[in-house]
């Protein structure tokens, strides 16, 4: 098989699995990302903060977003749409048998109870997530396998945006995430294009 055809098939299998396992929304996918992509060397831990905030800062919904984002990274247009089709597939195939066996499938208790033990596991998973990437670009020599801290290359600006806009969020909870985002990136300008 060439190899352009199997990065392909790899990007498809790939969302398709992560499509399938992700409940709770397009941010519960964030850790199956970082294991599956960055692990698998499809992109790097940078690249994912990256996209993260291009998915959220763009139109329509952040799975499709992001599986668009990083498929074109990885193997052009063609890399998008496989990734998009893959990350959208499992969700259409789901949809269609929940609605041909609804009443069955949602009133039952297994399923009740199955999504009762999915609600704090998705949680904790997209907090695990949110803590890696902001150590991560906090302390970008961060070794979280040995646990180990390079204060020399401490990113200050990361850390007075993310308390900043932590603050804010808290202050002002009337306050669009999309206002949050456009302050972020302008303190980003500012903090790291000026000074």
């Amino acid at each position: 098989m060439p190899e352009a055809i199997l990065l392909l098939f790899r990007l498809f299998w790939t969302f398709f699995k992560i499509g399938i396992f992700t409940f709770g929304g397009g941010y519960a996918m964030i850790p199956l990302i970082q294991s599956e992509l960055v692990g698998d060397g499809f992109i790097t831990a940078e690249s994912l903060v990256d996209f993260i905030a291009v998915s959220e800062s763009t139109p329509g919904p952040f799975a499709v977003n992001i599986a668009t984002f990083i498929g074109i990274e990885a193997a052009g247009v063609l890399g998008g749409v496989v990734s998009t089709l893959g990350v959208i597939l499992p969700s259409f195939i789901i949809l269609l048998l929940i609605a041909r066996f609804s009443a069955k499938i949602l009133e039952s208790k297994g399923f009740k109870a199955a999504f009762v033990g999915l609600r704090p596991a998705v949680a904790g998973l997209v907090l695990a997530v949110a803590f890696t990437l902001a150590a991560e670009r906090i302390f970008p020599s961060l070794d979280l396998n040995a646990l180990r801290f390079d204060f020399g290359v401490f990113d200050a600006y990361a850390v007075i945006i993310l308390t900043f806009i932590f603050v804010l969020s808290r202050k002002c909870k009337k306050l669009s995430p999309i206002l949050l985002l456009l302050i972020a990136a302008v303190l980003g300008v500012v903090l790291y294009g000026i000074f």
